[in-house]
């Protein structure tokens, strides 16, 4: 009989204006810094958590509240993941279109872009974890205390994520990090 009701409680989609409000509160935090771990940015991890609260909102009447929490790092992590990929297309284009008024022979120029594609393979060839580890040490400058405390993992942890990182990135960029 108990499991019943757990499947009937699990088919009723919907939430209401305080059951958002609700999800708000005790998720926004959680969200934001997520983003903010994954991109460095606090501007761009409030704008995305918000987004993705939006998207729920909009989609309110077919959300299935013990699924919201995994939802809303789903959404957010697509965010992200969609403006990183705009970026890199703006990113291509500029360096195809941008480089007319540049002092840099076309040699460097075309040498920083080879390298800019090679080291953005490397990192997006990382493990989620171990990219996470080593931005936020390498963008954010946080210590590895800072970032064992913001992934509620050890320290231990983060260094042998960290030297995953460095040995792969040396590997495939073949360079001294």
């Amino acid at each position: 009989m108990e499991k019943r009701d757990l499947k009937d409680e699990r088919a009723v989609a919907g939430i209401d204006r305080l059951q958002f409000e609700h999800i708000f509160q005790s998720h926004y935090e959680a969200i934001r810094n997520y983003i903010y771990y994954k991109s460095g940015s606090i501007d761009e991890a409030e704008d995305i958590a918000q987004e993705a609260f939006l998207k729920i909102w909009e989609k309110r009447a077919t959300i299935i509240q013990p699924k919201v929490k995994s939802l809303l790092y789903t959404i957010a992590g697509n965010i992200l993941l969609n403006r990183w990929q705009h970026r890199n297309v703006e990113l291509q284009f500029a360096l195809q279109h941008g480089s007319e008024g540049t002092s840099s022979s076309p040699e460097f120029d075309l040498e920083m872009k080879e390298f800019d594609e090679r080291l953005q393979n490397a990192l997006s060839a990382l493990t989620e974890k171990n990219r996470t580890v080593f931005l936020m040490n390498r963008i954010d400058r946080m210590t590895y205390h800072d970032i064992a405390n913001s992934l509620d993992i050890s320290v231990k942890a983060v260094e042998k994520r960290m030297n995953k990182a460095l040995t792969f990135l040396r590997e495939t960029l073949e360079v001294k990090i």
